[in-house]
């Protein structure tokens, strides 16, 4: 994608958040229509997102059923973001699935990207971060605060910074 297809979609994200984001927390039905509209498909009746939402383009986010996405949630989807069927995103948490390379001489000139995948029934608690090409198994928690960097095991708790196991479920 060239610097202005990413420009065209982030300010094609940007009309629609705005009009997201000033809808009434528990206007589920307006949120989903919106959400439809920002990742072109439709969402199952039983997605609950509370503003304000963020992202960067919003095609490469996929919603499953049954999810709930409290308020803060920032998911840079450039990168791709797929969320499983069950699943809770506390408030503030960030799915980061791009960024920039660590090289100075194309840190400003190029974009890394790699997919998140969330698994069935996880819980990504309060302030957690999900970086670009990690898969959270099912079942799995992420603590609150934490920043994961590598796959998560399914049915495992993670925490800490950088995030590791701290117990199976």
């Amino acid at each position: 994608m060239s610097a202005t297809d990413f420009r065209a979609e982030i300010e094609r994200a940007w009309e629609i958040l705005g009009r997201l984001n000033a809808l009434a927390p528990g206007d589920f039905h307006a949120m989903r229509a919106m959400l439809g509209e920002l990742t072109g498909h439709e969402l199952d009746p039983s997605v609950r997102v509370l503003p304000p939402f963020h992202t960067d383009g919003g095609r490469n986010l996929r919603f499953g059923r049954n999810v709930f996405v409290n308020h803060g949630c920032t998911a840079m989807d450039f990168g791709g973001i797929d969320i499983g069927d069950d699943v809770m995103i506390g408030p503030n948490v960030q799915l980061i699935s791009s960024g920039h390379p660590v090289d100075p001489e194309t840190r400003r000139s190029r974009i890394t990207m790699a997919p998140i995948r969330i698994g069935r029934g996880v819980w990504i608690a309060a302030g957690a971060t999900v970086l670009q090409g990690v898969t959270v198994g099912e079942d799995a928690v992420v603590a609150a605060g934490a920043v994961v960097t590598k796959d998560v095991p399914p049915r495992t708790l993670v925490a800490g910074v950088p995030a590791r196991v701290i117990r199976t479920l």
